[in-house]
């Protein structure tokens, strides 16, 4: 699962390795730099106000899940920061390959899941409300999350524990290759049931919102009555989250199959690696991106959240504008 590593690309002409360093040495760190940032600044907010929401659905546990599963992710950013400007050395390289990197992509697919748990919750309590008790029930939402978490560190653990093989300043810059076999195949293995994960969830979501689109429009049409604003508002929550799927997750695993096969196959040539190389780095970082867009996902789909943000923002600027009236005051 620790593939965020830099292949060697020496068989390449100058151009392209040009263009690896410059790319993968200056503009990712550099975005990532700036997703790091925001992620912990939107990610903290997020979490100071879930802790005032209490835990009574299961959407709100949902939520609640992904704000943890988001913020372990962004913390992992520093240390792919500091590895690809080259500043750690091939200590840090390891370090990547052998803990960060897993614990990306663990969370990745957790909040992909919920992602997931959501859509079926939202489902069952638009279309089918006679199912919307069970998904509903706070602790059955729990025993789901419990099981999620525990399903997901069992699959990506072993790929922490098998990278175990010394590492040299050469291996270092081939994840793949501080694995031992079981590892390689257990890397295999993970990799096929995350990206079944991330389909599965894709084909849900498909599903959940076509059905809830259909529901919502007929209901409408019963109404007989012009509800345009209402209906545009609707839309807009529901399909807030498809959008924010489609753009930090449907790229990146467009290529993740092929990659992998790539690092674990020797059949691909080296310009084949290059490419496939930087499309997974380049749409790993809109991956990565889901930790800024999220909390738009709490913003407009709850409305309690949404509430509680607004309020505090309120509070913030009636306290300036009192301060700045105070030291007025004083000046005057």
């Amino acid at each position: 699962m620790a593939d965020m590593d830099s292949d060697n690309l020496t068989n390449l002409n100058s151009n392209v390795t040009d263009f690896s360093s410059a790319f993968i040495k200056t503009a990712l760190p550099v975005f990532y730099c700036l997703i790091f940032a925001g992620g912990l600044i939107l990610n903290c907010l997020a979490a100071l106000i879930f802790f005032r929401i209490p835990s009574n659905t299961s959407f709100i546990i949902y939520l609640k899940n992904i704000v943890v599963a988001d913020l372990l992710m962004t913390l992992t950013f520093p240390f792919k920061i500091v590895n690809d400007f080259g500043s750690g050395g091939w200590r840090m390289r390891v370090i990547v390959c052998r803990y960060t990197a897993v614990v990306f992509y663990m969370n990745m697919y957790v909040g992909i899941t919920f992602l997931g748990l959501i859509s079926l919750e939202r489902y069952l309590k638009i279309v089918r409300s006679s199912g919307a008790s069970v998904m509903q029930n706070v602790t059955y939402a729990r025993v789901i999350c419990a099981a999620t978490w525990c399903l997901l560190i069992f699959f990506n653990l072993p790929n922490s524990i098998l990278t175990s093989k010394e590492a040299t300043e050469e291996t270092s810059w081939h994840c793949i290759r501080l694995k031992t076999e079981l590892g390689v195949q257990w890397h295999k293995v993970t990799n096929y049931f995350s990206v079944s994960i991330f389909w599965a969830v894709f084909l849900l979501m498909g599903f959940c919102y076509a059905s809830i689109t259909k529901k919502i429009y007929d209901s409408y049409q019963k109404c007989r009555r012009d509800r345009t604003e209402t209906r545009k508002k609707s839309n807009r929550n529901i399909f807030s989250i498809l959008v924010v799927f489609f753009i930090c997750f449907v790229p990146y695993h467009a290529c993740r199959i092929s990659y992998t096969l790539s690092q674990t196959a020797g059949s691909f040539s080296a310009q084949s690696k290059f490419v496939l190389f930087h499309l997974k780095e380049s749409t790993l970082m809109l991956s990565a991106l889901n930790v800024c867009l999220d909390p738009v996902i709490y913003f407009l789909m709850c409305k309690l959240f949404r509430e509680l943000l607004l309020e505090r923002f309120s509070e913030k600027s009636t306290e300036m504008r009192r301060k700045s009236v105070s030291y007025s005051a004083t000046t005057v």
